[in-house]
């Protein structure tokens, strides 16, 4: 006669530990179910928000719309914290993250600026990532050197023309640990450059190329070049780390010292007929 009450109060805290459990499992289902959410339709203001942060408010992605997986916005130079300058580029940026095998793979098109789709590989790492841009040998993009007067002084006030052209025989950037890496070669040109400081029109055309090797550690190598033109630049550096060493100087071809000599008091400081450029 015992038996049945106890058997019936076994089975009264058989049913409540069932019911506790399929209300942990139920949490634990619309938690995990609210993360992946998130993951999955994260904005793409939160993309935006990490690139002006990690650009030190330089680079915008502007009016973001869409996702983090799939949106565009009009990408902005901006001169930093507290500068009212800014310049966007026209039309808008599209991109498309997807996971790779190895990581992340990144996909952006823009109409106005690049040859065609450009495709970033992200492969996260112990303590970093590595950032691999393919060959490009042929040029990535194409954009107006105008642009750069977002950045603030001095580019705002040498309103620059001209083409801004980028290729690559292939590029990485590792962090580890705070510390990057550079390995490959990344080539930027302005052609028929020009500026409102000055009468001669065009400038010249100009070369500047960072190479890096990350078997010889961290420092990548910058030379900058004159491929034609009245004015003359010539400069090499070293960019180690976030810390870049340039020397260089600039000079006006013969006849045109006193049609540049504005330029050349704005480029670096004068010695005679030089102007020496000198960063870190």
């Amino acid at each position: 006669m015992k038996a049945a009450p106890a058997a019936a109060l076994a089975a009264e805290r058989a049913w409540q530990r069932l019911q506790h459990a399929t209300r942990r499992a139920a949490l634990w289902g619309v938690l995990l179910g609210g993360l992946l959410g998130l993951v999955l339709f994260a904005p793409a203001s939160w993309l935006a928000s990490a690139v002006h942060r990690a650009s030190g408010e330089r680079l915008l992605l502007a009016d973001a719309r869409g996702s983090v997986w799939a949106g565009d916005a009009v990408l902005v130079l901006a001169g930093g914290p507290g500068s009212r300058d800014a310049s966007a580029l026209p039309g808008r940026v599209q991109w498309r993250l997807r996971p790779h095998w190895r990581g992340l793979l990144l996909k952006t098109r823009q109409p106005c600026c690049l040859h065609e789709p450009l495709r970033l590989e992200l492969r996260p790492a112990w303590g970093g990532f590595t950032l691999v841009l393919p060959p490009r040998p042929e040029g990535i993009g194409r954009w107006p050197a105008r642009w750069l007067a977002g950045l603030g002084t001095p580019w705002n006030t040498l309103q620059l023309g001209g083409t801004l052209q980028l290729a690559s025989t292939g590029f990485t950037l590792r962090m580890v640990e705070g510390r990057a890496r550079l390995d490959g070669t990344l080539e930027l040109r302005l052609i028929g450059a020009s500026s409102t400081l000055v009468p001669v029109d065009p400038l010249g055309s100009y070369r500047l190329q960072l190479r890096g090797d990350a078997a010889g550690g961290d420092a990548a190598t910058l030379t900058l070049q004159t491929l034609d033109g009245a004015l003359q630049l010539a400069g090499s550096g070293q960019w180690t780390g976030a810390r870049l060493r340039f020397r260089g100087d600039a000079r006006a071809a013969p006849g045109q010292e006193n049609a540049l000599a504005n330029l050349l008091n704005i480029i670096g400081k004068r010695q005679g007929a030089l102007s020496v450029i000198s960063i870190g």
